[in-house]
């Protein structure tokens, strides 16, 4: 569903969507560690929500942990895990500088407690912000993401379906749909991000690698995106 406001700026997205891939091959090139890569990744998306908040943007949804990364190493799995929430607490001065609203997609109930303990608190503490809306999205799969909303549905026994009603259902449905996804490290799959959400988001595929992305980057993608014409399906 989309949120009932427009940006100030209408050539801008409302929502940018970014699959942060390439951490664990910035490390491998670097004879490093695969858990270093996340570290510097987790720089890089600080790097890039400030930039996007100066430029305009309202919502940002990143692409944190998907449902298909459980079969990472028991090592990775558990370092993610534990960054996930070490970085949830430890950010805090971050998000109140910024005033940044922290939101969560995904199954809560497949994650640690510790972390869900973490996301609950920061999703709490950061509410009254006005800033950038951040949804961080942790043991997140689209497909996951429509199967519970089916559920949600029929628990509460509605005899009429719709693509409103199903979209009202979604894990975060006051955020608008991504006009705007990026996918960093250079593959060019959707890889179950926002399979609903995205039906008529632009993509762009960039080869750099999640750490290394920066100010520029930002602004290059932002900058293609507004030479994009979008037509939603009819004619141009």
């Amino acid at each position: 569903m989309s949120a009932e406001t427009t940006p100030s700026d209408p050539t801008l997205p409302r929502h940018v969507g970014i699959i942060m891939d390439g951490n664990g091959r910035w490390a491998t090139e670097r004879n490093l560690r695969r858990t270093r890569g996340h570290q510097e990744g987790v720089e890089a998306a600080k790097r890039v929500v400030i930039e996007l908040e100066k430029l305009g943007v309202e919502f940002l949804s990143l692409y944190a942990f998907s449902t298909e990364n459980w079969r990472r190493t028991e090592e990775e799995v558990s370092f993610l895990m534990a960054l996930v929430a070490r970085n949830l607490r430890d950010h805090y001065d971050f998000y109140r500088e910024n005033r940044i609203r922290l939101h969560h997609s995904g199954d809560l109930a497949g994650l640690p407690p510790d972390v869900r303990a973490e996301i609950a608190a920061v999703t709490r503490d950061t509410e009254g912000y006005s800033g950038i809306q951040v949804n961080l999205a942790v043991n997140y799969g689209g497909r996951n993401e429509i199967i519970r909303a089916f559920k949600r549905w029929g628990d509460r026994g509605d005899a009429d379906l719709t693509e409103q009603t199903l979209a009202s259902f979604l894990d975060l449905p006051q955020f608008p749909d991504p006009d705007l996804i990026i996918r960093t490290g250079g593959e060019q799959r959707i890889s179950n991000f926002l399979l609903w959400q995205s039906a008529y988001s632009e993509w762009i595929f960039s080869p750099k690698l999640w750490p290394d992305w920066c100010d520029e980057d930002v602004r290059a993608a932002i900058a293609e995106y507004q030479h994009r014409v979008r037509n939603f399906g009819g004619d141009r």
